[in-house]
């Protein structure tokens, strides 16, 4: 489906890093599958010395690597950089802008403002681009993170509040956009199989997790000042446990999915000080070796402080205080340098009350929901079923959701998806101000109480984080999934 008008989508950071491996990546999958319209211009702004050719050349350096697996169709990667215009910008110059503003002059639609840049210039480049009278007819997309704290974070969306509208402003975060997460929509609320199951009398626990490999690469200066429960917890993971525990909404439209995601927010339990350390388990990860590579300490990385307290991992217990959830933990994990790359969530229902088949149709997790985020995208439902032969012995199969076999369209991208949604006006997969400053006020007791406490647990990379987080599972009678055999 082709993008509803005509739009100009303007690339703040249109040299950087993000640009090269996700935006441009995407922007070029949509002209390809023609979704994007005819007229639809791509301006990247950055303040190196370029002009359109060797802009072009950059890009043609370090955005085909990222497109997808199929590769690049050279007549559409051709008419996709027909697209493309480079405006040298810096953002100490009001004349700049003046400039950017009449080479937008002749481009008809939307006008998209994307600023894949640091936080710190959020708020300067919005005021550059109101001086000028870009805010007007204009969306504008922000990436994370969006502040340090809540009162960081309230700092921004105000400056960016008075300049555009709460409907203009787009604060992105890409695992709301991975197929996964719209087919668990699709699961829970069109379906009457799976709704009635998804409440606290059969489901007894629930895990999300998003383990990387990597460590903090070339970004030790930023995560030193970050760590993981500001990078991960305090969006990706959080949205995600948003929408696996909404109600349903009116509708699909922005407001109504938003609406339902922050009544599960507001419905945190408060983790009181004096808990913390049995909920809540913070690691760092030492030297360690991964799939046969030795790989170093966080504390010897480039850009992070030998004495750093920073958190690479993050192992949490987390309930809901409404009718549904009540009484069900969700125990939430995320962590570099860590035994493999994964993004998932794992719904383990209740064993049956009574069996006439034998102990292990009582054990927990016979019958479980996967829901894979990555590295491949799948969604398996777990239950028991008889061994061939004789006696009734029960094992564990599982039955693959495999809605690619049933669509000859492949999967799309979550930025794809995303990028779309933005250029179309869609808001639904885009984070709300008060989620945002509601997943703020529940994760700063944490912050609070580890920035006045001692240094996070050790664990060597590679494995799967503290033994402690194990232990947090244990005392509820369950494990992390891969603990299981």
């Amino acid at each position: 489906m082709q993008t509803d008008s005509s739009f100009t989508f303007v690339l703040f950071g249109g040299t950087g890093d993000l640009s090269m491996r996700k935006i441009l990546p995407a922007l070029y999958e949509a002209h390809r599958a023609g979704m994007l319209a005819a007229s639809g211009k791509i301006v990247a702004v950055a303040r190196h010395e370029e002009d359109r050719a060797s802009y072009l050349q950059w890009v043609n350096e370090h955005v085909k690597a990222h497109v997808a697996k199929s590769g690049v169709d050279e007549n559409a990667w051709a008419s996709f950089v027909d697209r493309i215009e480079y405006v040298k910008l810096d953002l100490g110059r009001a004349e700049d802008f003046v400039k950017l503003r009449d080479a937008l002059q002749d481009h008809s639609g939307t006008r998209v403002f994307y600023l894949a840049t640091g936080p710190s210039l959020f708020v300067p480049i919005c005021h550059a681009l109101a001086s000028v009278g870009l805010n007007e007819n204009a969306r504008i997309v922000l990436e994370k993170p969006l502040g340090y704290d809540l009162r960081s974070s309230n700092a921004i969306n105000d400056a960016v509040g008075e300049i555009f509208s709460e409907e203009q402003i787009y604060r992105i975060d890409h695992y709301l956009g991975k197929e996964p997460v719209q087919n668990l929509l699709a699961l829970r609320f069109g379906n009457a199989l799976f709704e009635p199951l998804w409440r606290r009398e059969w489901v007894e626990s629930i895990q999300i997790t998003i383990a990387e490999e990597l460590g903090v690469e070339a970004r030790g200066d930023f995560y030193d000042n970050t760590g993981a429960l500001r990078d991960m917890v305090q969006n990706h993971l959080l949205q995600l446990l948003s929408i696996v525990a909404m109600e349903p909404p009116h509708s699909m439209d922005s407001d109504s999915v938003r609406d339902e995601k922050l009544r599960v927010l507001r419905a945190l339990k408060p983790i009181d000080p004096r808990d913390i350390s049995k909920v809540a388990v913070r690691g760092q990860y030492h030297a360690g070796v991964i799939r046969g590579t030795s790989v170093p300490a966080y504390a010897t990385e480039p850009g992070v402080k030998p004495d750093s307290t920073t958190e690479t991992f993050v192992a949490l217990k987390v309930e809901i205080e409404n009718w549904r959830w009540a009484g069900v933990p969700f125990f939430l994990r995320t962590g570099k340098r860590l035994a493999d790359r994964v993004a998932e969530i794992v719904v383990n229902f209740r064993a049956v009350p009574h069996s006439a088949l034998g102990a292990s149709a009582l054990r927990a997790g016979a019958n479980r929901l996967v829901i894979r985020l990555q590295p491949n995208e799948t969604i398996r439902l777990y239950c028991l079923a008889k061994k061939p032969g004789e006696g009734m012995n029960l094992s564990s199969v599982h039955l693959d959701l495999a809605f690619d076999q049933f669509f000859k369209e492949g999967q799309m991208e979550a930025y794809q998806r995303l990028l779309l949604d933005v250029i179309n006006g869609r808001l639904a997969l885009f984070v709300r101000r008060d989620e945002q400053e509601a997943a703020w006020k529940w994760v700063e007791p944490i912050l609070n109480e580890w920035a006045a406490s001692g240094k996070p647990k050790p664990y060597a990379a590679g494995t799967w984080g503290p033994a402690a987080a194990s232990a947090m599972l244990a005392q509820h009678g369950t494990c992390w999934l891969e603990e299981e055999n």
